[in-house]
């Protein structure tokens, strides 16, 4: 029987010009955040290319690195989540672009099947 896995949506998020922010939303949680440029990253280190903040207060909720896809070659974001508000695991998820919109992009967790 062949795996079947969907996408699903946590929130939209806008560029910005350190990053992006949006709305991260999902079963009990909806929150502002923002997704910040590392300033602090050194090349050649496995540090995150973008920090995510939470909330008005900005608190720290993951991290992000620029991938490349093997298929089209084309550079994305791989996000990690958790926070207690989360819950108990890791939440995995890529940035995606909306089509026809150049600014806006999806937030999409790939859950296992």
């Amino acid at each position: 029987m062949e795996k079947m896995t969907m996408a699903n949506a946590l929130g939209y998020i806008t560029e910005t010009d350190t990053g992006f922010e949006g709305t991260l939303s999902m079963l009990s949680l909806s929150t502002p955040i923002r997704i910040v440029a590392n300033g602090l990253k050194q090349d050649g280190t496995d540090q995150p290319d973008y920090r995510v903040l939470a909330g008005g207060q900005g608190a720290p909720i993951g991290a992000g690195w620029v991938r490349t896809a093997k298929s089209s070659g084309r550079e994305y974001v791989s996000l990690t989540l958790a926070s207690p508000e989360i819950g108990p695991r890791k939440v995995y998820a890529n940035i995606a672009p909306v089509k026809n919109d150049e600014t806006r992009h999806v937030i999409l967790w790939n859950p296992a099947g």
